[in-house]
C-alpha cells in the first residue's frame, strides 16, 4: 500500500476510503500545512521529506513539477474532480496497484464516465 500526502484540495471522504483500503494517508490539515497558501513545490518537498507520494487535484502544476524534477520524487498522483468520492478513491487504489510502486512516477487518475 502507498504512503500518500494529500494536499488540501482532496476531499476527506477520498482520504477515509483510501485509509480503509490500507493506505497511509497524511493530510495537509494533519500536517499543519492547510490554509497557508503553501506553494506546490513546497508541497512536493514536504512529501519527499516524509517519503510520501503527493495526492492532488491540482493536475497542471504537479505535471509541470514532475517534468521539472525529472521524476526525482516519491510519486505524484493527480486526479480529476469527481462528486463520487468513494469511486475516486477506488480508482486511485487501483491505479496505485497497477503502477507497482509510485517512486518517480506521475500517475493520472481520471473521473469515471458518470462523474462531472
Amino acid at each position: 500500500m502507498a504512503r500518500f500526502y494529500s494536499d488540501e484540495n482532496v476531499p476527506l471522504e477520498v482520504v477515509r476510503v483510501l485509509r480503509s483500503l490500507g493506505h497511509d494517508v497524511l493530510t495537509a490539515i494533519e500536517a499543519g500545512l492547510a490554509n497557508r497558501k503553501t506553494q506546490d513545490d513546497e508541497v512536493l518537498r514536504f512529501a519527499m521529506e516524509d517519503k510520501r507520494a503527493v495526492l492532488t487535484l491540482n493536475r497542471l502544476d504537479f505535471h509541470r513539477l514532475h517534468r521539472l524534477t525529472k521524476g526525482a520524487h516519491d510519486g505524484i498522483v493527480t486526479c480529476t474532480r469527481d462528486p463520487d468520492s468513494p469511486a475516486l478513491a477506488q480508482r486511485i487504489h487501483q491505479a496505485e496497484k497497477e503502477a507497482e510502486g509510485l517512486g518517480g512516477k506521475l500517475v493520472r487518475v481520471v473521473c469515471g464516465p458518470t462523474g462531472a
